[in-house]
């Protein structure tokens, strides 16, 4: 068995004996794992603060078979989320999003992108940065990634272009926007503002790589997030239950759901 480096989130632990911890973590270059932290609940353990929830660590394990867990022989910490210590909101908003990441990944599945962005996000909220726009802004982000975001442009049923209109016709069981002639006879279809769809168009486009955690700034935030959040927001929530097929334990958690 090599041991395997790589930075990785961590999603969630589970107490597995009075000594250690099962961990699920979200790796740069291995995708999610779980494995076992031996002597991570001792009082001086050699992983210290590595395993808190939301903390980024540089982490070794050894690779067991699939059906096994892996066993992690080394964590230290790079970033820890200070957040949680001070403002609940953004707390539970961070929650959300490595829930999102535990729902919607598979194990061994690696989305180096998609780590980056999870940090990168984590990071932005940890640094004070709106809530509600940027969940929003991870949401499309995460979608885009696993190859679930809905069809913007074009028709979701015949790719068609669809001509931009005051009102939309938009198909949660579809994928996406739908033309005139599509829209007929589908069920669970909600009327959406030209505005808001020029707003998920926008915030679903991918960030430079070099974007940073403190560089907060959203296409369109000052001039129309104000007037399509709501609208926006009951949109997302329909359309990732759907893809999800449950609803997240933190909506009920989070303010604007």
């Amino acid at each position: 068995m090599a041991a395997e480096k790589s930075l990785a989130m961590v999603l969630r632990t589970v107490e597995f004996s009075e000594s250690s911890y099962v961990a699920t973590l979200f790796t740069e270059d291995f995708g999610k794992i779980t494995a076992l932290a031996k002597g991570a609940r001792r009082r001086k353990s050699a992983f210290e603060s590595a395993l808190d929830l939301l903390s980024v660590s540089r982490v070794v394990f050894l690779s067991k078979s699939s059906d096994s867990l892996d066993l992690l022989t080394e964590a230290r910490l790079e970033k820890a989320f200070r957040s949680s210590q001070k403002e609940l909101s953004r707390f539970y908003a961070a929650l959300y999003i490595i829930e999102l990441v535990n729902l919607m990944t598979d194990n061994r599945d690696p989305h180096p992108e998609l780590f980056r962005t999870t940090v990168r996000c984590i990071g932005r909220l940890d640094q004070g940065a709106p809530i509600a726009p940027h969940v929003l802004k991870f949401e499309l982000a995460i979608l885009r990634h696993l190859g679930h975001l809905p069809a913007l442009h074009a028709c979701s049923e015949c790719s068609r272009a669809v001509p931009d209109a005051a009102r939309m016709a938009f198909g949660i069981w579809n994928g996406g926007v739908l033309c005139n002639s599509c829209k007929i006879g589908k069920r669970k279809v909600v009327s959406l503002s030209l505005p808001a769809l020029q707003l998920l168009r926008s915030w679903s486009e991918p960030e430079p790589e070099t974007t940073n955690d403190t560089d907060w700034s959203l296409p369109q935030f000052d001039t129309e997030w104000t007037k399509v959040a709501g609208e926006v927001r009951g949109l997302m929530n329909q359309y990732l239950c759907d893809t999800l097929g449950r609803r997240p334990q933190l909506f009920d958690f989070l303010g604007f759901h």
